[in-house]
């Protein structure tokens, strides 16, 4: 089987597959032969997910500095892109907010330090205890719909400390990943701002209510070019303008203009950047990031992408049909989007001998394969490596985001340990413990080992096909 695979720069456009060979990043050589030095990697540590914590610094403080010219930006992260608490405490750490969009990340958000007054909660189908709790702790939150306006009526407390916004659907469409794409006419999320009456309705349901203060809107993220998500932030502007013009007064003070900066998943160079980002938008709103809306941003992959991978010992290798084929532990379980979405989301490998060296030697056309039992489970598809052997290691690159930290429990396989790093001035590696691989009594646990006489002891009634039990 022969399958393409392709990234999406900045403009969403294709990237040939030979540009994905790349066959190690240098920036980690020194990680992988230390974590296999240090038993991470190998025998015993079959996979595991490792974050660059001095990268993640820099990743926050090009942000910071992209928006310096910015008054009273709150940057928030997505919780979603890596719902770990170690890593959330790391980012509250580098000044950061967080975007939440459940109950569950919520507290997370909750425990990994960020104050109330620095969590934004979206989400299309808040219930109204999650609103009720939210409301209460002063978090702020953005209605997705009408309807949700008017459930936060009935439960919103006149001195409650939260800032609510209303999320629009600007409908200036799709970029090259529909799944990721969420200004589309028949999008999801949001007040569809382009259907017959909705304009008008929005601008009534901001009458209505003096402390709805937020417009927010989000167009996309991978596959999303810049000048796509710039124009939905113009589009959103533009209503705020008008809204506050038809009001007579400015009551709408914020915009949250959500994340969505793709990734380039080619090299491992980082582009866009957010100073591109942030160029597009100035040419597309001029008038944004003067300080007339406080401006909340939602970034998630972009920070953590390239802070992170995964690394994975080859268990087998075999032939089929021509076609090598190396069965590593890293699989759909842990690179779910990229199995089921090769093309939209392709991952450069790195090959490594299993003392963690970088492999040299001639290119080999070969599959990575995972470990689920379903033949689809391939991350990378006819890639050109050095040939691979049992006991190697491979390197899922720019897995920092939605990758290890929320892995796919198909056929009960563990979730992987995460680990931290930093490299000092002499060039060790010190490595921290952010989640420990899952043991097979959590799995079992996790699978209602506790309740595992339940269903047998629900129904006491004899079968009419068990033993001794006859007609008549």
């Amino acid at each position: 089987m022969t399958q393409t695979t392709s990234g999406h720069d900045e403009h969403g456009t294709a990237a040939p597959a030979t540009a994905l060979s790349t066959r190690h990043d240098p920036r980690f050589d020194a990680v992988v032969r230390a974590a296999v030095e240090q038993g991470l990697l190998g025998e015993g540590g079959e996979v595991a997910g490792f974050v660059d914590t001095e990268g993640v610094r820099g990743s926050v403080a090009a942000l910071y500095d992209a928006f310096s010219g910015a008054p009273g930006v709150l940057h928030t992260f997505a919780a979603k892109a890596c719902s770990l608490v170690p890593v959330l405490r790391l980012l509250a750490d580098c000044g950061m907010g967080c975007e939440v969009a459940s109950p569950g990340e919520l507290r997370l958000a909750l425990d990994a330090g960020f104050a109330a007054s620095r969590i934004v909660l979206d989400s299309p189908a808040k219930t109204r205890e999650e609103l009720r709790s939210a409301l209460a702790l002063g978090v702020s939150v953005n209605a997705d719909s009408l309807d949700e306006l008017r459930r936060i009526d009935a439960l919103r407390a006149p001195d409650s400390a939260s800032v609510v916004g209303l999320r629009i659907n600007p409908q200036v469409g799709g970029g090259a990943i529909g799944a990721m794409s969420t200004a589309t006419d028949t999008s999801k999320f949001g007040v569809a701002l382009c259907d017959p009456g909705a304009r008008e309705a929005i601008v009534r349901a901001f009458r209505e209510r003096p402390w709805l203060t937020r417009l927010h809107a989000h167009v996309g993220s991978q596959g999303c070019p810049l000048e796509l998500i710039a124009a939905g932030v113009s589009r959103t502007y533009e209503l705020a303008e008008e809204i506050n013009a038809a009001l007579g007064v400015r009551q709408i003070t914020g915009l949250d203009i959500g994340g969505g900066l793709p990734v380039n998943f080619t090299d491992g160079t980082v582009r866009p950047t957010y100073a591109d980002y942030v160029a597009a938008l100035t040419a597309a709103v001029p008038g944004l990031l003067s300080g007339r809306y406080a401006l909340i941003t939602e970034f998630g992959r972009s920070l953590l992408a390239k802070n992170g991978f995964i690394g994975a010992r080859v268990e087998y290798v075999k032939d089929a049909g021509g076609r090598r084929i190396a069965l590593t532990h890293a699989g759909a379980q842990t690179a779910t989007r990229t199995v089921f979405m090769p093309d939209a989301w392709p991952l450069r490998i790195g090959a490594f001998s299993p003392d963690g060296a970088p492999k040299n030697g001639p290119a080999l056309v070969q599959d990575i394969a995972g470990p689920c039992c379903f033949a689809g489970d391939v991350v990378a598809f006819g890639r050109e490596l050095p040939e691979l052997a049992g006991d190697d290691v491979v390197v899922l690159y720019d897995t920092g985001a939605y990758y290890f930290s929320t892995p796919w429990a198909y056929n009960s396989l563990p979730r992987p340990a995460v680990h931290g790093f930093r490299a000092g001035q002499d060039g060790a590696v010190t490595f921290t413990t952010v989640r420990d691989a899952q043991s097979l009594d959590a799995i079992a646990a996790e699978s209602g080992l506790a309740h595992a006489d339940a269903l047998v002891r629900a129904d006491t009634s004899p079968r009419p096909d068990a033993p001794g039990v006859r007609d008549g």
